[in-house]
């Protein structure tokens, strides 16, 4: 009986490391699959990151892309605000130059009508001439005035200073005819009764007392609640 046992132990033992090692080998290939899975697992990981990654630089660049088309965007609108307001100025530096040029009306010596701007300035030049004492270029610029626009409606006043100067620079012919131009012109004017009497003020210079006679009688005749009447009533009480 313990010859019998004897022989069992080393029986046993064998078994036992055999046991033991199967075990090891089981726990090894366990550990490689382990190792295998977790590699797997961090290799995805890895390409996850990378794909992550490459999304995030594809985002920068339609970002950037996009920065850089808000960026041209502005530029082209401040361009076009610039090119707006550019516009703008002309418009309004053409509008400003058309008013210029836009007929507007005036009234000289109580008569309304519509005349160009340079048609005033030239007849208010005329003007400033005569009032500086000037009488001969004064009556050359009524007269240059009344060629340039005779259609005018400062034509009458024109004629009416024109005689005016003309008289003063003793140029009494000339001055007659633009005086009767006026009265032939504007016969209700109301520088008429005044362009009458100054006709036979330069009857007088020219020694035509007949003449003086008849235009002062008629002054009163057709003006008679003038002062020019009243004037051309004295003179001919004068002259008798």
């Amino acid at each position: 009986m313990k010859t019998r046992a004897l022989h069992a132990i080393p029986l046993a033992l064998g078994i036992l490391f055999a046991s033991g090692a199967q075990a090891a080998l089981f726990e090894d290939d366990e550990a490689r699959r382990a190792i295998l899975d977790l590699r797997q697992r961090m290799d995805r990981q890895s390409e996850e990151i990378q794909q992550f990654q490459r999304s995030l630089i594809e985002q920068q660049n339609q970002f950037e892309a996009l920065r850089a088309e808000t960026a041209r965007l502005r530029g082209e609108k401040e361009e076009l605000m610039q090119e707006l307001r550019r516009q703008k100025d002309v418009s309004q530096g053409v509008d400003e130059r058309l008013r210029k040029f836009e007929p507007k009306k005036v009234v000289v010596d109580g008569v309304e009508f519509v005349a160009d701007p340079v048609e005033t300035k030239a007849y208010e030049d005329a003007l400033a001439v005569f009032r500086k004492g000037d009488f001969a270029a004064a009556g050359v610029a009524f007269s240059d005035f009344i060629k340039r626009y005779p259609n005018s409606g400062y034509v009458v006043p024109s004629l009416f200073w024109a005689g005016n100067a003309q008289y003063a620079n003793r140029d009494y012919k000339e001055a007659i005819r633009n005086f009767n131009l006026l009265l032939a012109k504007a016969p209700t004017h109301a520088r008429a009764p005044d362009a009458m009497l100054s006709v036979a003020n330069c009857q007088l210079e020219l020694k035509d007392l007949k003449g003086a006679r008849k235009t002062l009688d008629e002054v009163a005749k057709t003006y008679p609640q003038s002062e020019a009447a009243s004037a051309a009533r004295e003179r001919l009480a004068k002259l008798k």
